[in-house]
C-alpha cells in the first residue's frame, strides 16, 4: 500500500505552516480539504474560529466520530471490539462520559502535584546530560535526551518499566506515523494494547504507588479493565511523544535563533514565558482530534453540514495576527498564555502542567551545561508525515 499524500495542514517548511495556510486564514479562514486517508474535512485556520469549535463539543463531537466512516484500510470491527479500543481513551468522548474520566485524572495532574515531581525531573535531566558529556560530541539530542528525559518521567509516573521504552517508543513512532499503511498501524496498536494490558493485570493484582496503582485502589471499582487499559496507553504515548518532540524541536529553534537561545540560557525568571512562545511557535500537533458536526450549523460564514468533519489547523491559528503581533517571529520574552498549543476546552491537554515542568526545566539546564552548544550542519531530520512534529535526528556538538 502506497503512503498516503501529506495534506496541507501538515506540511511546513522547517519551522513554519506552508504559505498556503496563512494566505487561507487571511481569505475565508475556511476550506474543504482532504485528510492523510482521502477523507474530506474543513479545515479551520484562524484563532477565534478554532477556539469556538474546540469550545462546543454539543455541536463538535469527539465521541461521534465513533460513528463517522471507517477510515479507508482500516479492517472491520465488531461494535464490541470499536467500544472495547476507544474505552478510557478521554479524547473519543464528550460529556459525561469525557467528564467522568477526566475527573478522576486530574487531580494527578495540578500543578501542586507537578511541583512534587520536580526533585525528581531535575536529576532525570542532570543524568541524561551527565551521560551526554561523558559520550563527548557528536551527539544525537533527540536519543541522548530529547526523548529519554520525558519517557522515563512518564514511565515513572505511570508505573511503566523503564526497560521496555525502546519497544513502546518504536510502536508509538509507528502508530503516529501516518506513511505507516493502515493495517500495520492497527496491528501495532492491537500489540500495544495487549503490553498495556499486561502492566494494568499487575497493577490490578498489586497496585504501586504510580498512578496505574491510584487508579485501582481509588477508582478500581468506577472503572473497567478495558478503560485502565485505554487511560495508561493515551497517557504512555501523549506524556512522552509530545514532550520529546517540543525539547528537540525547541532546542532547534534556539539554536537558530541565538538571542533567544541566550535568554533562556541567562535570565531564569524568562523561562516561563520563553516555554509559552515555543508552544506557541513550534505548535507541533497539527489539529489534534477530528470533530464531527453534530448539527447543521456554520464557522467563518461557511456552511458546515451535520456529519461533516472538521479540523482545526493549530499552527497557523496559533499564528494569527488576532492572538500576537508580529506572529511569525519567535520572541521568547513575551511569552503568554491563551494559544492553542495544548488545545482548547474540555479537551486542552491534561498533562499540561508536567509538560510545561519537563520544558522549565530541560531547556535551560541543557543550554548551561553545554554554553557551545551548536547543531552539526545538515543533521536535522524533521518527522512530516507523523500526527506529533519534531525531530527524528539532530546531531549536536559543545
Amino acid at each position: 500500500m502506497t503512503a498516503p499524500t501529506l495534506p496541507v495542514h501538515m506540511q511546513r517548511h522547517g519551522f513554519e505552516p506552508v504559505p498556503e495556510l496563512a494566505e487561507l486564514r487571511a481569505a475565508k479562514g475556511i476550506e474543504q480539504v482532504r485528510t492523510a486517508f482521502g477523507v474530506p474535512a474543513w479545515l479551520v485556520t484562524r484563532f477565534a474560529d478554532v477556539r469556538e469549535v474546540l469550545s462546543d463539543p454539543v455541536r463538535f463531537s469527539n465521541g461521534r466520530l465513533q460513528l463517522a466512516r471507517s477510515i479507508p484500510g482500516v479492517p472491520p470491527v465488531s461494535e464490541e471490539e470499536r467500544a472495547r479500543q476507544v474505552a478510557g481513551n478521554l479524547l473519543a468522548f464528550d460529556p459525561p462520559d469525557h467528564t467522568r474520566l477526566r475527573r478522576m485524572l486530574t487531580p494527578e495532574f495540578t500543578v501542586r502535584r507537578m511541583r512534587r515531581l520536580e526533585p525528581r525531573i531535575r536529576e532525570i535531566v542532570d543524568e541524561h546530560l551527565d551521560a551526554m558529556e561523558r559520550h563527548g560530541p557528536p551527539a544525537d539530542l533527540v536519543a541522548g535526551f530529547a526523548l529519554p528525559v520525558p519517557s522515563l518521567v512518564i514511565c515513572e509516573l505511570l508505573g511503566v518499566p523503564y526497560a521496555d521504552r525502546a519497544e513502546f517508543q518504536e510502536r508509538s513512532n509507528r502508530q503516529l506515523d501516518l506513511g505507516t499503511p493502515v493495517e500495520e498501524r492497527v496491528q501495532v496498536a492491537r500489540e500495544s494494547r495487549a503490553y498495556m494490558a499486561r502492566l494494568v493485570a499487575g497493577a490490578q493484582a498489586d497496585p504501586g504507588e504510580d498512578m496505574l496503582g491510584m487508579l485501582v485502589r481509588e477508582h478500581g471499582s468506577d472503572l473497567s479493565t478495558d478503560e485502565l487499559i485505554g487511560i495508561a496507553s493515551l497517557l504512555l504515548i501523549a506524556g512522552h511523544e509530545t514532550t520529546a518532540n517540543m525539547l528537540g524541536l525547541g532546542t532547534l529553534a534556539l539554536l537558530r535563533h541565538p538571542d533567544q537561545l541566550a535568554i533562556v540560557r541567562d535570565e531564569p525568571e524568562r523561562v516561563g514565558a520563553a516555554v509559552e512562545e515555543l508552544l506557541r511557535w513550534l505548535s507541533i500537533v497539527h489539529t489534534g482530534t477530528a470533530k464531527i458536526a453534530t448539527v447543521d450549523t456554520e464557522i467563518a460564514g461557511q456552511r458546515i453540514a451535520e456529519g461533516d468533519l472538521v479540523l482545526c489547523a493549530l499552527p497557523v491559528a496559533n499564528r494569527d495576527p488576532e492572538l500576537r503581533s508580529d506572529p511569525d517571529q519567535l520572541d521568547v520574552t513575551r511569552g503568554g498564555v491563551g494559544h492553542l498549543a495544548f488545545g482548547h476546552g474540555i479537551h486542552h491537554c491534561l498533562g499540561a502542567p508536567l509538560a510545561r515542568m519537563e520544558m522549565r526545566i530541560g531547556f535551560p539546564a541543557l543550554l548551561r551545561r553545554f554554553p557551545g552548544l551548536a547543531e552539526v550542519p545538515g543533521s536535522a531530520q524533521f518527522r512530516s508525515f507523523s500526527v506529533i512534529y519534531g525531530l527524528s535526528a539532530l546531531e549536536v556538538t559543545w
